[in-house]
């Protein structure tokens, strides 16, 4: 019967383990950087593209709520999906955009649907301290359905959570 109860949570810690969010990728300066070393504080993770049409509509809500945000635990993260042919466009459309927040190049489409249950950027990932996925939206995002998102995450959490999954990708 203890071998059972040990075996038992062993499997509940490599699936809880299995379940938090991870992913390595490169900071504009070159530096390999990690998912899980956001780790203890609660991260709003955007994947986008130079290239994308809708990610270019919905950055700027992405960068008014970061600049909104008086949260020092809270994080925003602009990953791109860039490919090799485009990834060198990304500084300049990170300026162009005024994004202020940390930009990560190198993830892939495998890195996208990993972490968004979708294959289309931008998508929109919201994670909690413990590195557990709380919330996605695949697709351009709603300013409500970001401020919504933002305030589960970092509130008490009492009440209804916000709808899990969202897709506006056609």
């Amino acid at each position: 019967m203890r071998t059972v109860l040990l075996f038992t949570l062993l499997l509940v810690a490599v699936a809880i383990a299995a379940s938090k969010a991870d992913l390595t990728a490169r900071s504009l300066d070159g530096q390999k950087v990690h998912l899980k070393d956001l780790r203890g504080k609660m991260v709003v993770l955007n994947f986008w593209a130079t290239w994308c049409g809708p990610c270019k509509e919905e950055m700027p809500i992405l960068i008014k709520a970061a600049q909104a945000s008086a949260n020092p635990d809270l994080v925003f993260l602009a990953v791109s999906v860039d490919d090799a042919k485009t990834q060198a466009k990304v500084p300049d459309a990170a300026k162009q955009f005024g994004i202020t927040f940390p930009i990560w190049v190198g993830a892939t489409g495998e890195d996208l649907y990993n972490l968004s249950k979708g294959q289309a950027a931008p998508a929109t990932i919201f994670i909690d301290r413990d590195g557990a996925i709380l919330a996605r939206v695949s697709g351009e995002i709603r300013e409500s359905e970001l401020k919504e998102r933002i305030d589960w995450l970092t509130g008490d959490r009492k009440g209804a959570s916000p709808q899990e999954f969202i897709s506006h990708v056609n």
